[in-house]
């Protein structure tokens, strides 16, 4: 959608291949943006480290400097993630080293330490995998993204981030879940991408045919008045009903009401809403929608 809306929508050789650029380069953006999460992540669990060793070697270190716990350094989701081959080299290409912020990193450690969750977590010596997976989504969700500095630091550095934001989220809880199983050199497989690019240059080739479907349904509503992402959500939805049999239209409709609500005007969902089903009638009447199950592949 948001390729769409940044490229010509007259068909083109030149379009298509500069929508699939566009597109493939949002997507390692994201990535980027991904791996940097975790980065910052990383790097604050192994701030006690550096905070107990620049204690200890003060003029005259305290009891207490002399007794840092460092047991977040060693958490076994921290280094079962720095040990993965993948994150490192994502890592080095993004330049993260470059990037992060060593000023905001104390202070986010700082303000980490003086929790209750911490110290609970601390205190206790074993290592149970639920309450290493608990601590760090602890870091996210309740240091990281309601700190405003963090989130101004990913502004500076990472422009599509207030797009990413709920992504993100969700990426990093599928990760704590299941971090064996994420490729980071890709943010999606290789069939996602394909479906993404297919749908893209679908939605710029048919461009015409999808208009003629749409602007007679607007009835007193200006084309050339309406939001320009409404119009693309619905030609992308269009195209869905028509040229992606296995997508089902229930999906299509309900996906984009939602986008709509997101991305658009506060009445965008129901305009939406309203086009697409009005529109979904109409080709069931014609028997021009043709779905199947994947199976059926």
């Amino acid at each position: 959608m948001q390729t769409l809306y940044a490229i010509p929508s007259e068909t083109s050789e030149r379009n298509l291949e500069d929508g699939e650029k566009q597109l493939k380069l949002k997507f390692e953006q994201s990535l980027q943006l991904f791996g940097y999460l975790l980065y910052f992540i990383t790097e604050t669990a192994r701030f006690a480290e550096i905070d107990a060793h620049s204690r200890a070697g003060k003029h005259l270190p305290t009891a207490e400097d002399l007794q840092v716990n460092t047991k977040i350094a060693g958490n076994q989701w921290i280094w079962k993630l720095i040990d993965h081959a993948g994150f490192r080299q994502l890592c080095t290409n993004g330049h993260f080293d470059s990037i992060i912020d060593r000023e905001l990193l104390k202070r986010i450690y700082l303000e980490l330490i003086q929790t209750e969750t911490y110290q609970d977590y601390i205190v206790e010596p074993s290592r149970n995998p639920k309450e290493e997976k608990k601590i760090i989504d602890f870091i996210i969700n309740q240091i990281l993204l309601p700190n405003d500095s963090f989130i101004q630091h990913l502004e500076e550095h990472f422009i599509h981030w207030d797009d990413d934001a709920e992504q993100m989220q969700t990426l990093i809880g599928n990760y704590l879940s299941k971090p064996n199983s994420f490729n980071f050199q890709s943010l999606v497989s290789e069939e996602k991408m394909k479906f993404a690019i297919d749908l893209l240059k679908t939605v710029i080739e048919k461009s015409a045919q999808t208009l003629e479907l749409i602007k007679p349904k607007l009835k007193n509503w200006d084309a050339d008045r309406i939001a320009s992402l409404d119009l693309i959500m619905l030609q992308m939805g269009v195209c869905e009903f028509l040229y992606f049999e296995t997508i089902p239209t229930k999906v299509t409709i309900n996906e984009y009401i939602d986008l709509a609500k997101a991305y658009s005007t506060t009445q965008s969902g129901q305009f939406v809403n309203g086009l697409l089903d009005t529109i979904h009638k109409e080709l069931v009447a014609e028997n021009k929608i043709e779905k199947r199950s994947h199976r059926e592949k």
